[in-house]
């Protein structure tokens, strides 16, 4: 996943044709106009239409992710515009408050845009928000046809939109890869479902079960696991033992959206020193304390909420516009712990990613994930090596 916006931000999405998108052979069909299209026809005879609208729904998705990071309390949204089996435009969404993907889309198409089929992984908004709705762009386009990942769980959305397209006489067809479609956008799904922030907690275990506060090699540089996991969530939740103790997480990718730092002090004295955090950097932090606590740099800052538990902190994360969080298990100490102690009983963590490295480790007191109500299996877990570290990823 990655976005190029940031650094570039006059930079609009911009189109990959078919050329780039299919098989060579069939590429090579469908890539002309006039004398492309009978040719086009025939590979149509050959491939189910179905397996075509698949075929552009992944390609959404593809461009959807390029926004990585950037689009919260936003999804992550890509739009394919085809026309006589051409890619003729396309487009994603970038940043809160910009166009949507439908938008930019058309825009890359122009003229041809009309009679053409519409293929976007969530359904087009129907309401006017910071930006006019993506229906309207649409039916003025007059595209004949949207084809539409998923219907869009926030109520102000849920559906409208596709009965607003099916009223202007736009034929619609929603489910097309789906369960891709949903996995894109799993945080956003989870925060309009629960009002609070999609979790992942995080942590490094040595090959005999030891927690440990180390990184594997290389994981956090450029391309690495952590690097990528880190640009991939709006907020990280890291314990006050860290943040005085350790360099901040940080994402080394091109253009990465730097995570808001959460940072939770558990008897703390009267002040909390965070070493490593820039006094210019100091609003991306938000200390949660127990009681009040004076942090330096200066600008931090300091919440005591009334409950200092990880469900209420996640649904002030949700009001805040986050929709992902990553809890990195690190210099955890008791408060730590008992802050996470029940996340499974109240289905607080949704995602678990454990760093597994090839080392035998001695240690004193707390020394593994031995927390939480009740044991569980994970599901959907995948595996993967990772410079000389297996890593572990699955659903709660």
């Amino acid at each position: 996943m990655a976005s190029w916006l940031v650094a570039h931000p006059q930079l609009t999405p911009r189109p990959v044709r078919v050329a780039s998108l299919a098989s060579p052979p069939l590429a090579r069909l469908a890539a002309g106009r006039a004398g492309g299209r009978g040719l086009t026809a025939g590979v149509r005879c050959q491939t189910q239409a179905g397996d075509m609208d698949k075929h552009y729904m992944r390609r959404c998705v593809e461009l959807a992710r390029k926004a990585t990071g950037h689009t919260s309390p936003n999804p992550m949204v890509g739009c394919v515009i085809v026309r006589d089996g051409r890619v003729v435009g396309e487009g994603f969404h970038p940043k809160a408050g910009q166009p949507h993907a439908e938008v930019f889309a058309l825009r890359d198409a122009g003229d041809l845009a009309q009679n053409s089929t519409a293929y976007v992984s969530l359904e087009p908004c129907n309401h006017y928000g910071r930006t006019p709705p993506c229906t309207e762009a649409l039916i003025n386009a007059k595209v004949k046809e949207v084809v539409v990942g998923m219907t869009d769980p926030n109520p102000i959305v849920a559906s409208k939109g596709i009965e607003k397209l099916r009223g202007a006489g736009i034929d619609v067809r929603v489910g097309v890869e789906e369960a891709l479609c949903r996995e894109l956008n799993e945080a956003y799904i989870h925060r309009m479902h629960t009002g609070k922030a999609f979790a992942t907690l995080r942590a490094t275990l040595s090959m005999n079960g030891i927690v440990t506060n180390q990184l594997g090699k290389g994981a956090e540089e450029s391309g690495e696991y952590y690097s990528q996991l880190i640009k991939e969530y709006d907020g990280v939740i890291i314990s006050s033992n860290l943040a005085r103790m350790s360099t901040l997480p940080l994402s080394h990718e091109i253009d990465a959206n730097q995570p808001l730092y959460i940072i939770i002090a558990h008897g703390e004295g009267p002040v909390l020193h965070i070493p490593f955090l820039r006094a210019e950097n100091a609003h991306k932090a938000i200390v949660f304390a127990d009681s009040p606590v004076t942090v330096e740099p200066a600008g931090v800052e300091v919440a005591v909420p009334r409950e200092m538990e990880l469900g209420s902190i996640l649904h002030l994360l949700a009001q805040r516009g986050l929709c992902s969080v990553l809890v990195d298990f690190r210099e955890a100490g008791e408060g730590f712990i008992s802050f996470l102690s029940d996340f499974q009983e109240k289905k607080l963590v949704q995602k678990v990613v454990v760093e597994m490295m090839p080392v035998w480790l001695a240690s004193e007191g707390f020394t593994n994930l031995g927390f939480g109500g009740q044991s569980f299996p994970l599901k959907n877990v995948e595996r993967r090596e990772v410079n000389g570290c297996l890593l572990l990823e699955g659903y709660v």
